[in-house]
């Protein structure tokens, strides 16, 4: 990619696909999941599409990603009862909320768990995040076996079971043109 991520921030909420995509996470996610109340932590946000959708029900959103421009772009939305983090969720990140006491009911990745440099440490770090039964669902582009960006259901349940969460489903809520989408749902249990 040419571009980085804060070069794409200014216009990210124009694009017809990037809003389809964000649209169409929403309605997948609401039919497995009732967000009132729930303390959500939204990764790798953007520029807080889902976000935005989600805080008209949620208790409190923490909203993370690592491109402050795209951070930028959400904290102009002024949505009260959300908190941006412009960063990773890293050792440190986890450390400090479970010090602080803070654990989520919902963690979202929507269409970013395929960019951080190690998905099983990630899942790993995402799970320490979760509150008792919380649960973590991501959105990616399923991978073929030969190639491809995304995942494979086999590789989603391989990192939620090492990281200690019941894969509760995997499946295809939709497609944008020729490629499909994957959502995988994992329960923490302790």
């Amino acid at each position: 990619m040419s571009e980085s991520w804060d070069d794409m921030a200014e216009g990210w909420d124009d694009n017809q696909a990037v809003i389809a995509y964000s649209e169409n996470t929403v309605r997948s996610l609401t039919d497995v999941v009732k967000i009132k109340g729930l303390t959500i932590l939204d990764f790798g946000c953007g520029t807080g599409l889902l976000t935005e959708k989600l805080s008209l029900d949620a208790a409190f959103i923490t909203a993370i990603d690592p491109a402050s421009k795209m951070i930028g772009v959400l904290d102009a939305k002024a949505l009260p009862n959300v908190n941006t983090v412009a960063g990773v969720v890293d050792e440190a990140l986890v450390r400090e909320c479970r010090q602080a006491g803070k654990r989520f009911d919902l963690i979202v990745a929507s269409s970013s768990l395929a960019f951080v440099p190690d998905y099983p440490e990630t899942i790993a770090l995402l799970a320490m995040l979760l509150a008792d039964k919380g649960l973590l669902v991501q959105w990616d582009w399923e991978k073929s076996e030969s190639s491809g960006a995304g995942f494979m259901p086999t590789e989603i349940e391989e990192a939620y079971t090492h990281a200690g969460l019941n894969l509760v489903s995997t499946s295809h809520p939709f497609s944008m043109g020729d490629m499909r989408v994957l959502m995988a749902v994992g329960q923490r249990i302790d």
